[in-house]
């Protein structure tokens, strides 16, 4: 494995964004099931059929919108109606998705697409309420974490919140992905993870204050000083964003490179899918692309469509050449 200072930031995105991918794959076969059943038979790598019945290197709805995210910003650089465009689009034509249809929609997700469809704007179209907080936006928006890593943070929390919105209009929702968003730019500059972590913790109290915008409940766990410390037992793994979130940073600072960080999550049972897809794109964003084993790249469905589109957009991210060597290795 290279150094730290060894990866480049090309690497990095493209780590980040395979990452998310696999992360996903994995976890789609086991996904609903409790952690006990998980770990009784724990994923070690690529495997089919399962809960979906789809056949192994599958993504779940996580990609399909990220995939969506990401063509979008190459297309666009970010537009807030082009997102909901492509994602009421996958959601009915199957666009971006592994293999033609669409087998997994959350149901904020679907009702705020339906709005979109209907003409609401998509900025305003996320639901609002309590129980619109499910991981649904942070799921996907890595690719816009890493296109506005290098902007200003007025602009890169303005453009994740908007991205957020399209589906999770929550302020809590929108406040995990800015803090997923502060995360990913640290990690994207170099930092260590533990370094990492502090860097998003200060950087959203200053943007949040010390009451979090009056979410300082939901967040305190994972702002709190003994986060690291908690053990396994005391990390949740459901739908729920705040759940995602935690188990995400978690399974980041608790594991030992990419692979044992990304089936750690997987293996925490529940939305295995997501928290895969989470935890996938923070540790391929800190161990970068070669860290990202190249037999579970391979099995993805359409792994040479995505390859394409993410060497485009880690180009244009990143500054630096990212051509045909980084679509697969």
């Amino acid at each position: 494995m290279k150094s730290a200072n060894a990866i480049t930031k090309a690497e990095r995105i493209l780590g980040g964004l395979w990452g998310a991918l696999c992360g996903d794959a994995l976890g789609v076969p086991v996904e609903f099931r409790g952690r006990t059943s998980v770990q009784a038979d724990p994923v070690t790598g690529m495997r089919g059929y399962g809960t979906h019945g789809q056949p192994a290197g599958t993504w779940s709805d996580d990609s399909s919108l990220l995939l969506c995210t990401a063509e979008s910003l190459v297309a666009e650089e970010f537009s807030v109606e082009d997102l909901g465009e492509r994602f009421v689009r996958w959601q009915r034509e199957g666009y971006w998705t592994p293999h033609g249809t669409v087998f997994d929609i959350g149901m904020a997700t679907s009702r705020a697409l339906r709005r979109v469809a209907g003409g609401t704007p998509a900025v305003e179209a996320g639901g609002m309420g309590e129980y619109d907080n499910g991981n649904g936006s942070l799921m996907r928006v890595l690719p816009v974490c890493l296109r506005f890593a290098g902007a200003r943070t007025e602009r890169l929390v303005q453009s994740v919140g908007d991205a957020s919105r399209v589906t999770h209009g929550h302020r809590r929702s929108v406040m995990a992905c800015v803090f997923y968003a502060f995360l990913v730019r640290a990690l994207l500059d170099g930092a260590g993870r533990e370094e990492a972590v502090d860097a998003a913790r200060r950087d959203f109290g200053i943007e949040y204050g010390e009451s979090c915008g009056g979410q300082g409940e939901a967040f305190g766990r994972l702002l709190g000083g003994g986060f690291a410390g908690l053990v396994e037992s005391e990390i949740r793994s459901s739908g729920y964003v705040i759940d995602t979130l935690e188990a995400a940073v978690w399974c980041l600072l608790k594991g030992e490179g990419f692979a044992e960080t990304v089936l750690r999550a997987v293996n925490l049972g529940e939305d295995t899918d997501t928290t895969g897809c989470v935890a996938g794109g923070l540790a391929g964003v800190f161990y970068g692309l070669g860290a990202v084993p190249g037999e579970w790249r391979e099995v993805l469905a359409r792994a040479g469509e995505a390859g394409v589109l993410f060497a485009r957009l880690a180009a244009e991210c990143s500054g630096e050449p990212a051509g045909a060597e980084f679509i697969l290795e």
